[in-house]
């Protein structure tokens, strides 16, 4: 079953995207850690660290395309998975920070004690294990998206409805989170990170192996997020996506279909979140920010929904474009990014990838349509020799 399922995941396309992948994953700590800085093939720390965040961004659209592109649900609240696996990994890391804080306290953080709290709140408890820490990047994130999308999908909530609702959830929880007495650091968030299993954030090594997962992860995720859309299932999610009443008449379960992929999406965008915190040095109460998860939408159109690789195109290419941008002209850039978008709906309305992809089929449908011509030609015979009298 499981080999089925990797045989059916690595299709041409997405065996290629994930070579790649792994081989960036191999090639760029390499040339960071083992050819010396004044060379010309030597990428700098930063760079890694930026391509790293990229990658991060990229396996958070991945995510939204599962469900979006494949089920056509539109959710404006991916960022709040995102952010929950951020604070998830956060937590972590500020466990192991211990008596080096500011306050030197080996147990509460240092806005705790700022905070004049007396001892560590339940839920911040075992989050100084490595292993509970990381099963809460998939547990809360994958608990959230299912009790919200049990409630919304058994209620048949579709279409804009849906995405306003998810919108309002990690509108909600920003300003949750943006209160001190939640116990996650208010507005400042968590940040200050000493080391993570026992290694330096900021040592080149381990920004090297941060690289090399946030690579490796989105790799896996590919293949995973192919293998569910290429299965029998998959099959059934574009067919909810495209005609949703007609699944349901075929007795199908459509909400438990759309629950398992909103479920499988969140888990990833939380896996996004906890890989992006150690990059960037700090989680807070921003990345709950809707605008943050319509930016998102906009990675995933630009480079193509329904297609997998070019949601991921798509989020590199623009917070590329979005580093040079807020550089060169700050002033600028959220003018470019609704232009682009605006262009995308207009003009190309598949995204990058599907516009491609749609070219490429037309021009094999017009070859094999001349090929079958020429076949089907009608030669001429060629007239017997007339005999001499």
């Amino acid at each position: 079953m499981i080999t089925g399922f990797i045989l059916r995941a690595l299709e041409g396309k997405i065996l290629i995207a994930a070579g790649i992948l792994v081989a960036f994953a191999l090639l760029i700590p390499a040339l960071n850690l083992l050819t010396p800085p004044d060379s010309a093939l030597h990428v700098p720390t930063y760079v890694m660290s930026l391509m790293g965040k990229y990658l991060c961004y990229a396996l958070l659209a991945l995510a939204l395309d599962l469900v979006w592109g494949y089920c056509g649900i539109l959710s404006l609240g991916h960022g709040a998975f995102f952010a929950l696996g951020g604070y998830a990994m956060g937590m972590y890391l500020m466990r192991q920070i211990g008596s080096r804080g500011v306050y030197g306290d080996p147990i509460l953080p240092d806005f705790m004690v700022f905070l004049n709290w007396k001892e560590l709140p339940w839920f911040w408890h075992g989050m100084d294990m490595f292993p509970v820490a990381m099963a809460m990047v998939l547990i809360v994130p994958g608990l959230l998206a299912f009790f919200f999308g049990w409630f919304a999908f058994r209620s048949r909530v579709n279409g804009v409805y849906l995405s306003i609702i998810t919108q309002a959830m990690t509108y909600a929880l920003m300003l949750a989170f943006f209160r001190n007495d939640m116990g996650f650091g208010g507005n400042n968030g968590l940040t200050d990170y000493k080391e993570i299993l026992g290694f330096s954030v900021q040592a080149d090594g381990t920004r090297a192996v941060l690289f090399a997962l946030s690579a490796i992860f989105l790799a896996l995720c590919l293949v995973i997020a192919s293998g569910i859309t290429r299965s029998k299932f998959g099959k059934v999610l574009v067919g909810v996506r495209d005609a949703e009443s007609r699944v349901r008449f075929l007795g199908y379960r459509v909400e438990n279909i759309k629950l398992f992929t909103f479920v499988v999406s969140a888990m990833m965008a939380g896996i996004a979140g906890a890989l992006f915190v150690p990059q960037v040095g700090i989680i807070n109460p921003g990345e709950f920010d809707p605008a943050n998860s319509i930016e998102v939408v906009v990675w995933a159109a630009v480079g193509g929904r329904g297609t997998l690789i070019g949601p991921i195109i798509g989020a590199i290419l623009v917070n590329v474009g979005k580093s040079y941008f807020t550089g060169a002209f700050p002033d600028l850039w959220l003018f470019a990014l609704g232009g682009l978008f605006i262009f995308v709906t207009l003009f190309l309305p598949k995204g990058i990838v599907g516009t491609v992809q749609q070219y490429l089929a037309r021009r094999k449908e017009y070859r094999d349509a001349a090929d079958k011509d020429a076949a089907n030609t009608d030669v001429k015979p060629q007239s017997a020799p007339v005999a001499a009298e």
